[in-house]
């Protein structure tokens, strides 16, 4: 029971419908990753990751071993890699999960050549962006044929990360990095090949060579490519509590960094604060209510924020904290961030309800 009237909306169709046309705009491929990571950025639980499926993801993502076991226990089929090295010591756990795993460094390939566990790996390449992977042609050949050789890992796919999609140069530099670095290895034994994610899938043409994608955010609604009509998906939304009327200098909130500059000033209080992922930054920038912007005034309280209003908006009108894709891509130029944090921001607290 949500007793509190701060929620998330999570529209299940839109990511299903968003996960077709991206599968249909870049036919061609067999496999099509969900990433689920960070609950599926901010979406939580395991209807969007069911909707993700219903669309046509056919293999799922995720940051660590405690999210592949959370994910598994909803989904006992669909294959899911982890993206992050496994600590050794936990490989069984992984092996029990049936979690695909990731092979990133030499030092971690000859610690996992001591584990009798079953594995299924793909190795990570880097070509650029130096978080994790093999950095080398002679360690990436390496790697392939000392994997190949353990009878109890099956070596399933190998890929790399593109870092920055919308700089074409940087990005065929990717390609042909990975290219360079694979040239000793036959990678058509290698059943899954997969370089991009969202932007560098939609923008780039499919490779040869490739026959996995990977989408994220995508899936949510968001791309650099402007001629795909994707949906939003994901709304915050919360209510009026209180209306307070200033006189000209009253102070709002904590440490009175809002005055009132004329008499009659109406504030509302709106319950949701920095504990649910309205950050203090968020100070400035607008909601909707009655689909009218009004900006937030004061320091944002851990529980409630304030908003400068009109004598339209009365108590327990609903307010839209984070309306859209639009409204995001608006908040995160504001906040010096990424659609991405916008989302992951809001807390676990706030519960998520999901239209079907």
């Amino acid at each position: 029971m949500n007793y509190r009237k701060t929620y998330v909306k999570i529209n299940l169709q839109h990511i299903e419908n968003n996960v077709k046309l991206l599968i249909q705009k870049n036919a061609g491929y067999q496999y099509y990753f969900g990433v689920v990571k960070a609950d599926c950025y901010g979406h939580y639980g395991p209807k969007p990751i069911q909707a993700m499926i219903d669309g046509g993801c056919n293999y799922l993502a995720v940051s660590s071993l405690d999210e592949a076991i959370a994910v598994r226990k909803f989904f006992e089929e669909i294959p899911i890699l982890c993206l992050e090295p496994i600590a050794v010591e936990n490989l069984k756990v992984a092996s029990q999960y049936h979690i695909t795993i990731t092979v990133g460094s030499m030092n971690y390939l000859k610690e996992l050549e001591n584990v009798d566990d079953y594995l299924t790996v793909h190795i990570k390449v880097n070509t650029g962006m130096n978080r994790l992977g093999f950095s080398h042609r002679e360690e990436i050949t390496k790697a392939y044929y000392r994997l190949i050789q353990k009878k109890n890992i099956k070596l399933e796919g190998i890929y790399t990360h593109i870092y920055d999609a919308s700089d074409e140069e940087r990005t065929n530099r990717q390609f042909e990095l990975f290219q360079k670095f694979t040239a000793s290895i036959p990678l058509k034994n290698i059943p899954i090949v997969h370089l991009t994610a969202s932007d560098a899938t939609t923008l780039y043409p499919k490779l040869s060579f490739a026959n996995g994608c990977r989408f994220g955010i995508s899936m949510y609604g968001f791309t650099l490519d402007q001629h795909l009509k994707l949906q939003s998906t994901f709304q915050v939304v919360s209510e009026v509590i209180q209306i307070q009327t200033l006189q000209k200098g009253d102070c709002v909130g904590y440490d009175g960094i809002y005055q009132a500059t004329t008499n009659g000033e109406r504030i509302a209080v709106v319950s949701i604060g920095y504990a649910d992922g309205i950050v203090r930054s968020n100070t400035g920038r607008y909601v909707y209510i009655h689909n009218k912007k009004y900006p937030i005034v004061g320091n944002i309280c851990m529980d409630m924020l304030f908003v400068k209003v009109d004598e339209s908006v009365v108590e327990h009108d609903e307010v839209i904290v984070i309306k859209d894709v639009e409204h995001i891509y608006e908040i995160a130029k504001f906040l010096n961030t990424i659609c991405h944090e916008v989302m992951c921001n809001i807390s676990k607290r706030v519960p998520r309800l999901y239209k079907e």
